[in-house]
């Protein structure tokens, strides 16, 4: 097996086309992160990111997009961003992953989304963990059955609220699919406050994500595309979620809402809306993605499972990588397996986020006492 290694944009209809069926063959690879319009728009700002190309007796058979880092380190695509990772290949294809990364120019990949049946990888797994997803092929109204059979009282509230809102505010409408920049930069804005309200880094401070979005908006193919879900309230916006389709699935990705309505629960409010809308428009899948977070744990059917480690060559400069990222990501898995450390870190952040805000009020008014 040989392995041609390509910027993204380098890649032919037919090769696309090839990387494309080779998605719709296998189940676990549907995600629209695994996409070549996702890898193609992410190298567009991301300029280290590169495909491997597999080739068996000149037939193409594989597609491993990674992103090259220095010291030969080989990261997923849009690093630290993507709920699935892998190698998109032919049916029944079987590889060898050294000899992957050696093909690749790469010395260590780390993956932590690590979508199933990637079977040569598997020795490298370090632990799993949950995917939940929302499982709409039967429909709204069954996936509805479904949350009113597992707790009424759930449902129930949600829909009282619902109504609440529409009592209070103004008729209640949602947008599966908004076009409008200025609901994406309203979505954005309420996302970085989240960020800095729990003491969690914001993305949206990085300005290759900010264009990322901005270019996935307004990417739309048969295929592929980018999905702006809004929910309004008599024409204002109060909850959105930024996702990727692709064709019957949806990545969820960057929900958020305006905490003005907080009394509503607009993100849980906003998820059914969408799930109603989404199925209604031929999607069978939402995948919430990997996290411990209780609406999900509301709000899923089911859970997949994806993986975290890493594939390392016996090469110096593997082991320097090594050295710097392991205690970390170690120390990392400690805290996200044990509930309680888990709620001690979260409550922590959440305290130094209010002291930051607390000092800079505090320099504002003396910068300008008004």
């Amino acid at each position: 097996m040989n392995v041609d290694v390509v910027r993204p944009d380098e890649l032919g209809e037919a090769e696309l086309g090839r990387w494309r069926a080779f998605q719709a063959a296998t189940p676990s690879l549907h995600s629209p992160f695994l996409s070549p319009e996702f890898t193609r728009i992410v190298g567009g700002v991301r300029p280290r990111t590169r495909v491997g190309v597999l080739r068996e007796h000149d037939e193409i058979v594989g597609f491993f997009p990674f992103e090259r880092a220095s010291l030969g380190r080989g990261l997923p695509v849009a690093p630290g961003l993507t709920d699935a990772q892998g190698l998109v290949h032919a049916p029944g294809v079987g590889w060898d992953a050294v000899a992957l990364l050696r093909g690749c120019g790469i010395t260590v990949w780390e993956f932590d989304h690590l979508v199933a049946g990637q079977r040569p990888f598997a020795a490298y797994e370090e632990l799993r963990a949950a995917s939940p997803t929302i499982d709409l092929a039967d429909g709204y109204d069954h996936y509805r059955g479904i949350l009113q059979g597992r707790s009424p009282s759930f449902l129930r509230d949600l829909e009282k609220k619902y109504a609440r809102l529409g009592r209070q505010i103004g008729p209640v409408t949602a947008v599966l699919d908004e076009r409008d920049p200025d609901a994406l930069a309203t979505l954005t804005a309420w996302k970085s406050a989240q960020y800095r309200r729990t003491g969690r880094s914001d993305r949206f401070a990085h300005r290759w994500i900010v264009e990322l979005v901005e270019r996935l908006l307004h990417e739309r193919s048969d295929t592929f595309g980018g999905l702006l879900t809004m929910l309004y309230a008599d024409g204002a916006p109060v909850a959105g979620h930024l996702g990727l389709r692709q064709g019957s699935v949806i990545a969820a990705w960057f929900p958020a809402y305006d905490t003005a309505f907080r009394r509503y629960s607009p993100g849980l409010l906003q998820h059914l809306a969408m799930a109603h809308e989404a199925a209604a428009d031929g999607v069978e899948v939402i995948d919430l993605g990997r996290g411990d977070k209780t609406y999900k744990d509301e709000l899923k059917t089911r859970e997949i499972l994806v993986a975290e480690g890493r594939v390392i060559r016996a090469v110096p400069s593997a082991a320097v990588n090594w050295l710097r990222r392991a205690p970390v990501r170690r120390l990392r898995r400690t805290v996200l397996a044990n509930p309680r450390l888990y709620s001690a870190a979260d409550q922590v952040l959440r305290a130094a986020a209010r002291t930051r805000d607390a000092l800079g009020r505090r320099v504002r008014k003396e910068v300008d006492p008004r």
